[in-house]
């Protein structure tokens, strides 16, 4: 004897399915090609302090990031980018750059990263 009441089926349906897998895989091609940039950023805040901490002189200062950039393999920012604020007795180290990634087509995907030894995090203008 057949039940008269019908139970209805839930779930997701095989299309619904692709576009949900669809839109993970997208989520994930895009965070492999975020995660690098973002720990070079890491690796690159790393050397400023220490080359703050290595040299006492702005040549010092960008020999002693040189030799962190070669070591953190470091391509970004060279000493070149590095700006130098003297604060007191010691220089202050910052550095900004703009790293894009493409996406599809002529989209691109265009991230600003900026780090600096100042407290606060906020970085002096350099004096001319």
């Amino acid at each position: 004897m057949r039940s008269s009441s019908l139970h209805r089926q839930q779930g997701i349906t095989l299309v619904g399915l692709i576009f949900v897998l669809g839109l993970v895989g997208m989520v994930g091609v895009l965070a492999l090609q975020i995660v690098p940039t973002a720990i070079e950023f890491m690796s690159i805040k790393k050397a400023i302090f220490a080359a703050k901490a290595g040299g006492n002189t702005p040549a010092e200062i960008k020999a002693s990031f040189d030799r962190q950039a070669t070591t953190g393999y470091i391509d970004s920012v060279s000493s070149k980018d590095l700006v130098l604020v003297k604060d007191g007795d010691t220089f202050e180290v910052s550095v900004a750059y703009q790293k894009k990634i493409p996406l599809v087509g002529p989209a691109t995907l265009l991230l600003d990263y900026a780090a600096t030894t100042a407290k606060g995090g906020v970085a002096k203008t350099p004096a001319l």
